[in-house]
């Protein structure tokens, strides 16, 4: 009985852009933890309001764990958040195995985020109709990242990839997740429709002739047009294709 209600201390600091959940006079410094009886080291993280799906790596006394890890009495904690440019896999225990592809699904309240993501070429998932079981099932059986800003939602176990994006902004949101994910290097745009999020291919100017879905003076400029395999819907590199241009190039050099 007595172990059962000692007080224990442990620990722990958290890096880099995981203090964006601490409250300012805990960020970037030791935060002391006390506990009773057996704690596991995924709920001590999250009772600090950081969701377990944006850490990467967790160390006991300089030691790699899982999450079900159980704290003891002085263990001194350090959390990571997810490495994306950097390969931990040798020391990390919290996933089962790496991400093959960045492919996403985006709640709800990041519906314009979607337009931007699927525009620079990744498969991006989302409906207003997905509710938070839908998303977070899909995120782990199809492997894609849970963007969203319900720190709630990333709190759910079967999330091993998720991401609360910082930002209310569309503009800033997309330059946040690029940069979170190193995502500058694989950029495809025209590779899925920004409607449906169905693959696009090369379509033949005749057949868009016969269909009719674009303007003529757009049909009689332009010899390249692409169709989506889901939606049909018929894109072309017009004036927006040139915006589009600048806008991936400032977000390659970190530009606004």
């Amino acid at each position: 009985m007595e172990l059962e209600t000692r007080m224990n201390t442990a620990y722990i600091r958290f890096y880099e852009e995981l203090n964006d959940f601490l409250p300012a006079g805990k960020r970037k410094k030791t935060i002391t933890y006390n506990f009773y009886g057996s704690v596991g080291v995924k709920d001590i993280i999250e009772a600090h309001g950081i969701p377990h799906s944006e850490v990467d790596l967790v160390l006991v006394n300089s030691e790699s764990v899982p999450f079900d890890c159980k704290i003891k009495n002085n263990d001194y904690i350090s959390v990571y958040p997810i490495f994306e440019t950097l390969d931990i896999s040798g020391v990390t225990l919290l996933r089962s195995k790496p991400l093959k592809e960045n492919k996403f699904i985006v709640d709800v309240n990041l519906g314009k985020l979607v337009k931007y993501l699927r525009l620079l070429g990744f498969d991006t998932k989302y409906s207003r109709k997905y509710d938070d079981n839908e998303l977070a099932l899909i995120s782990k059986d199809e492997e894609r990242i849970l963007l969203t800003r319900d720190r709630t939602l990333l709190k759910r176990k079967i999330i091993e990839r998720g991401y609360f994006v910082r930002s209310e902004i569309p503009q800033l949101q997309i330059k946040e997740v690029v940069s979170r994910f190193n995502l500058k290097n694989y950029f495809a745009p025209f590779t899925y429709c920004t409607l449906c999020n169905g693959k696009l291919s090369s379509a033949a100017k005749e057949e868009i002739l016969t269909e009719g879905k674009v303007p003529e003076r757009i049909y009689k400029s332009t010899d390249e047009f692409f169709r989506c395999s889901e939606c049909r819907h018929i894109y072309w590199k017009g004036s927006h294709y040139d915006k589009m241009r600048v806008f991936i190039r400032n977000l390659i050099k970190g530009e606004s």
